[in-house]
């Protein structure tokens, strides 16, 4: 069984599929691993480092052949258009591929009879959660979160008590409480920030407060969806949640917006008139910049002057961190390489649960009723 890695061709993606300190997993499940020359390079894993930990490292030039002969290729981002048709039948590619965007990817699987397993749709059942990668970069974002914060913020975020006066620590307030949310208060917290965080699922207020941060209560219905995550809510909701939200967001130094609903547009939770309420020298942080913003006004990889609060507006940013990111995402592939081997063979056996919530296309066959309505409105 061979597994191929290439290299990432997404710019300012830094992330790879494969570290050096996973090899060893996988040739223990019984797979020949092959990496690209120089895909691990921004991640600091360099070639001769592949090949030590067991690994094989071949050329650009060599590319398609590898793809070609592979039973697994697993890569960060999709593969593109050229790469995904040069897989073989049956090839199993695992990525972040979204059924409802990544369409030339699906095509390109589609039309080589290759197999797309995708970590977006990956069920969110505790059997999978070592295969969660949605949640492992998840944590790296949300650790980003809290140092851009204070990085920007042109003050302490500790209580300083010196010969000259007591400094107040910063406050921060989260928005969101999933992984990212989670990790951005426990971050935020070490550097001795006050944290407070709020969440449209009550049910979260116990994580908050595990964290160290301080569980804020709207007087709103809840809003619980399926798998963990919160469901979509009514423009009357969202507007009365704003509103009650404005005077926390007035009296923060550092607001953290992590809110996302799955496939959709990400809600907008804080608007213009509500950052212009901060203190002068506050930062706003928005990881939902890439999907539409929590914030009024945020874009994606820029920093967003309202009067004299800053908005940083994430992209790629578990990139920022492609070390651990790397490793962690490569844990990740193991774990779901692992279900695909069954007597020394790779086989995507969708009488199993995960594999059947992440297999896109199957042997040629889009299964995903998101990514066949994307195709069909694009035809």
């Amino acid at each position: 069984m061979k597994i191929v890695i290439p290299a990432e061709t997404r710019p300012g993606e830094r992330r790879v599929a494969m570290m050096p300190s996973v090899v060893r997993k996988f040739t223990q499940l019984g797979y020949d691993v092959a990496v690209q020359s120089h895909a691990g390079d921004e991640a600091f894993a360099n070639d001769d480092a592949f090949r030590e930990a067991g690994a094989s490292v071949f050329s650009e030039a060599e590319l398609t052949d590898q793809l070609a002969s592979a039973e697994v290729v697993a890569s960060v981002r999709p593969l593109d258009y050229g790469r995904a048709s040069r897989l073989g039948r049956g090839t199993a590619a695992i990525s972040f591929l979204s059924p409802g965007q990544d369409l030339e990817t699906i095509k390109a699987l589609r039309d080589a009879g290759a197999t797309g397993l995708s970590f977006d749709t990956l069920p969110r059942i505790s059997r999978a959660q070592s295969m969660d990668a949605l949640t492992s970069q998840a944590l790296v974002a949300g650790y980003r979160a809290a140092l851009v914060g204070a990085d920007r913020l042109p003050s302490f975020f500790p209580l300083f008590m010196t010969a000259a006066g007591t400094i107040q620590p910063a406050k921060v307030l989260v928005l969101g409480a999933g992984v990212a949310g989670l990790q951005a208060m426990a971050t935020a917290k070490r550097l001795g920030a006050k944290v407070s965080a709020y969440d449209v699922r009550p049910a979260s207020a116990d994580e908050v407060k595990s964290m160290g941060a301080t569980f804020i209560t709207l007087e709103l219905e809840a809003l619980e969806g399926s798998g963990g995550y919160a469901r979509e809510m009514s423009e009357d909701r969202a507007a009365r949640q704003r509103e009650l939200l404005t005077p926390y967001i007035a009296e923060s130094d550092v607001v953290i917006t992590t809110a996302a609903v799955p496939g959709r547009q990400a809600p907008l939770l804080v608007t213009r008139d509500m950052v212009a309420t901060m203190k002068p020298g506050s930062v706003v942080v928005d990881l939902a910049s890439e999907t539409g913003g929590n914030v009024e006004g945020s874009l994606p990889g820029e920093e967003v002057q309202v009067g004299a609060v800053t908005i940083w507006g994430a992209k790629d940013v578990a990139s920022e961190m492609p070390v651990h990111a790397s490793q962690l995402y490569a844990m990740n592939v193991a774990a779901l390489s692992a279900l695909l081997v069954k007597d020394e063979q790779v086989v995507v056996d969708l009488e199993d649960e995960i594999l059947d919530g992440c297999a896109i296309v199957y042997n040629g066959e889009v299964r995903s009723e998101a990514a066949q309505q994307a195709l069909q409105g694009g035809a």
